[in-house]
């Protein structure tokens, strides 16, 4: 029996879905038949437009990755509205770049407490649910800077290459439950988090990247719905790299 088949209402729970990547991976899985569960700290029009489109398979909540609790009574409340969680997208996650050296220590903790922390305890809440159905799937979405360094960003990068190193422990940890585990590192995006680069910044990205451009939240979520399917249920403890080459 496929993992699909086990969980048919296929409920997934996606971190930080209120808009960039976590948004366009939500929009997907719905797509795909997916009943989405996500939260974020604020709400957005996106966020609401998903919520009148798809009532009874779309759940949104205002949520604090950092606080336990409020992740705990979101988990009890996705499994009462939607049902058991088979599917987890840990893909909430925030920048504060510059060097390490000037970057304040609130910042810091700030981002090992979202990117990692957060993750973390999605996870372990998560994976009790998977558990309970004997399979399941986590992707958690790291970043290239944390497959190969870039100046300014060494915390961040901290944050995403111990995000790979979850996803290696995991997947042999949960693996004889029928639970596979995987990441995702997507390069550079057109999103918000580049934005704030000048052109002459973009241009530069592009030129070393073979593919001749930036990536976007299509390419990267195409891979996380690769990974969420039975097509992948032989995938477990993988970096899967989306960056157009550029750290070949």
């Amino acid at each position: 029996m496929s993992q699909i088949e086990i969980n048919p209402r296929k409920v997934v729970v996606v971190s930080g879905g209120s808009k960039g990547l976590g948004l366009n991976i939500c929009r997907t899985l719905l797509e795909l038949g997916y009943r989405v569960a996500t939260f974020s700290r604020k709400s957005t029009a996106e966020v609401e437009a998903l919520s009148q489109r798809h009532p009874d398979d779309f759940h949104w909540e205002a949520v604090d990755i950092a606080q336990d609790a409020q992740l705990a009574g979101f988990l009890q409340r996705v499994r009462q509205r939607l049902g058991r969680v088979g599917y987890l997208v840990n893909s909430a996650g925030m920048a504060h770049e510059g060097l390490l050296t000037m970057m304040k220590s609130r910042d810091v903790e700030r981002m090992l407490q979202v990117n990692l922390g957060g993750a973390i305890n999605l996870s372990q809440g998560c994976a009790k649910q998977m558990m309970v159905g004997g399979a399941g799937v986590i992707v958690n979405v790291s970043s290239v800077v944390g497959v190969r360094g870039f100046k300014g960003v060494g915390a961040y990068s901290a944050t995403k290459a111990a995000l790979d190193g979850l996803t290696r422990s995991l997947s042999k940890e949960l693996g004889p439950m029928g639970i596979r585990v995987n990441s995702v590192a997507p390069g550079f995006m057109e999103t918000e988090m580049t934005s704030e680069l000048t052109e002459q910044q973009k241009s530069r990205i592009i030129r070393q990247t073979p593919l001749g451009r930036l990536g976007t939240v299509e390419d990267v979520s195409s891979v996380v719905a690769f990974l969420l399917s039975d097509a992948s249920r032989f995938v477990t403890g993988q970096t899967f790299v989306v960056d157009g080459g550029l750290t070949v």
